[in-house]
């Protein structure tokens, strides 16, 4: 936290808001369940205190799941083209689910004001205020302003942040932590289950088989080492999916997914060991082509086109190795720990 309270950017917010100034919540670019249910709970959370507040995004809504919840939940989400002509420089924004310069989120015209995240932070950014939580979601953190503030949660919201937070630790199989199990219990009385159960239900599309098929068929696994090359362009949540289910796979305990698009090679890891930090992992095999970060379990990546090119006339067999370089060098070649 930093030292300005939530109370404290209410108050600068109503501030601006009289002023003149438009409120934005910001997720990341291609934002999932998490990043939706977090940025409608921070809506509804500052509507209690008559601020009034848009969710907006630069990336695109990719996946069949996060078209559904908006749907279902009547969420709306205005795109980066929408507000070109209308966001101001000094329209206050607040990013959730996401940092600043994170790699996964684009500046927008306003100013950042605020970061209510639950990813480690990798660059330090000067903002009014700051929430990061090293916990399962980010709805688990709006979660709690609801409880402390004791700001009555409608059904709606309650079924967003529960569904956010059962999608981001992926049904509380990963990075599970004490608050997210008490948000749990908290949302779980107050949500529509019926509403969360079909929310649940046809996460996948049929064209997302492909990706499937190109990874299974693709992977290559040293020691307890998955790494898998999908070659076309994936939304960053399927790559996501995807690298889940390889790590499903008996013999193996890290993974890595990358998917080849136009502008570059987008990566995805895994690490279900202590010894192995996931986030490390992809930013340091990625150090001077790329960047990365995220999670010990689960964490990403990006390469742009030129410095993919870099590599050679192999590069998939160039960051193989880099990959298992990253592993430690102590590791064995065969990439077993």
């Amino acid at each position: 936290m930093t030292d300005h309270t939530l109370d404290e950017l209410i108050k600068l917010l109503g501030n601006r808001q009289n002023a003149g100034n438009k409120v934005y919540v910001q997720t990341h670019n291609f934002p999932d369940p998490d990043a939706i249910a977090s940025a409608y709970g921070m809506q509804k959370l500052l509507s209690h205190f008559g601020v009034d507040a848009d969710i907006c995004y630069h990336g695109d809504i990719d996946r069949v799941n996060t078209r559904k919840m908006l749907e279902l939940l009547k969420i709306r989400m205005y795109s980066k083209h929408e507000l070109e002509d209308v966001m101001r420089e000094d329209d206050p924004i607040i990013c959730v689910d996401s940092q600043k310069e994170g790699g996964n989120i684009l500046d927008m015209t306003g100013d950042e004001v605020a970061c209510v995240d639950h990813h480690p932070t990798v660059k330090k950014i000067d903002y009014f205020y700051k929430d990061v939580r090293i916990v399962g979601s980010c709805a688990t953190i709006i979660t709690d302003y609801f409880r402390k503030l004791e700001v009555p949660l409608d059904e709606m919201t309650a079924t967003a942040l529960l569904y956010g937070l059962k999608m981001d630790t992926l049904g509380f199989s990963r990075g599970v932590k004490e608050q997210d199990i008490d948000a749990f219990a908290y949302l779980y009385r107050q949500a529509d289950n019926d509403l969360l159960t079909s929310l649940e239900r046809n996460q996948l599309m049929f064209n997302d088989l492909d990706a499937y098929g190109a990874a299974i068929s693709g992977v290559e696994v040293y020691g307890n080492l998955g790494i898998s090359r999908i070659p076309f362009s994936c939304p960053d949540a399927l790559i996501a999916i995807v690298s889940d289910f390889l790590l499903s796979l008996d013999e193996v305990e890290v993974v890595v997914v990358y998917s080849i698009r136009e502008d570059g090679y987008k990566f995805s890891t895994r690490s279900e060991v202590k010894k192995v930090d996931a986030g490390k992992l992809v930013a340091n095999a990625l150090r001077g082509i790329g960047n990365g970060g995220g999670h010990s379990f689960m964490a990403g990546g990006f390469a742009g086109k030129e410095q993919i090119q870099s590599l050679g006339t192999d590069p998939d067999y160039e960051l193989r190795n880099r990959f298992l370089d990253a592993l430690n060098m102590g590791v064995k070649r065969d990439g077993s720990f």
